[in-house]
């Protein structure tokens, strides 16, 4: 990757495709555990909602945002339509795409989506440990409503769940 890198280089695609959701999981297991800590525990929790989503997927009403530059799957995002609001999940860009702007467009999407099926509330589950993450959310207006202890990914850390709910 070059030092000229920009959101230009990299195209959305808003189509699943077969594969997409087994690499997403494998995205998840392999940076988390690696960046995080997290064991197998955590790929399954992602293993179990994304076979959720894809038992369900109905593109009328749920969105992805598969990221891809030169071919390749760099990042995604999902909003998973949950009758009266929308759960964002799983939320990853490849480390070396980090940093250029790729979140806020992401998350600019995802409102956009939100007012197309409109739909005004959101929610997502993230953990302590995700700053970065946790700062795009509350810029964008999700705030803290639940927290709870847990070992669920293979050590200890606390779980959140952030709300958000859109005027329009």
């Amino acid at each position: 990757m070059t030092t000229t890198m920009s959101l230009n280089d990299i195209s959305l695609r808003n189509e699943l495709l077969p594969g997409d959701l087994g690499y997403v999981a494998y995205l998840h297991g392999l940076l988390y555990a690696k960046e995080r800590g997290y064991g197998l525990n955590f790929e399954g929790y992602v293993l179990d909602g994304l076979g959720e989503f894809a038992h369900r997927y109905d593109p009328a009403k749920d969105r992805i945002w598969i990221c891809e530059h030169e071919a390749k799957i760099i990042g995604f995002l999902m909003g998973l339509n949950r009758v009266d609001s929308v759960q964002l999940r799983y939320f990853i860009f490849l480390p070396e795409y980090r940093g250029i702007g790729l979140g806020k467009k992401l998350m600019n999407e995802f409102i956009s989506y939100m007012k197309e099926i409109g739909i005004t509330k959101a929610y997502l589950w993230t953990t302590n440990e995700q700053e970065e993450a946790i700062a795009l959310y509350t810029r964008y207006g999700f705030r803290l409503t639940e927290e709870k202890r847990s070992d669920a990914f293979d050590k200890e850390l606390v779980e959140r769940r952030y709300d958000m709910e859109m005027v329009y």
